[in-house]
C-alpha cells in the first residue's frame, strides 16, 4: 500500500512547512473525534527532509470516508487551518 501524499500544507507556522510543503516523513492525523494533524508542531529550527514531500504514515478517523483499518486511502490530502486547529482538509465523514 503506498501512504497518501500531503499535497498542500497552509500551515505556515508548522516546523516541517516549507512554502505549503510538508516535509515530515509521515504525518498523523487525528484522535477519534476530530481530525487534527498530530505531527504539526512549532519550532525555532525547521524539521523534516527538505528533498522529501511528506505523506500520511496513520489517521485515527475511522469515520473518514477515506480511511480502511485506520489508513487513509485517499490519493493525496490538503493539510491547514479550520478554526484555531490545523486539520486534515480532505476528511469526510462516511
Amino acid at each position: 500500500m503506498d501512504m497518501p501524499i500531503v499535497n498542500k500544507c497552509t500551515a505556515d507556522s508548522c516546523a516541517y512547512n516549507q512554502e505549503h510543503t510538508c516535509h515530515a516523513l509521515a504525518i498523523t492525523v487525528g484522535e477519534p473525534t476530530h481530525p487534527q494533524c498530530d505531527t504539526f508542531t512549532t519550532a525555532s529550527v525547521r524539521g523534516g527532509d527538505a528533498s522529501a514531500t511528506g505523506h500520511v504514515g496513520a489517521c485515527h478517523m475511522g469515520d473518514c470516508q477515506h480511511n480502511v483499518d485506520l489508513e487513509c486511502q485517499a490519493p493525496g490530502i490538503s493539510v491547514g487551518f479550520h478554526e484555531n486547529t490545523v486539520d486534515c482538509l480532505t476528511y469526510q465523514p462516511a
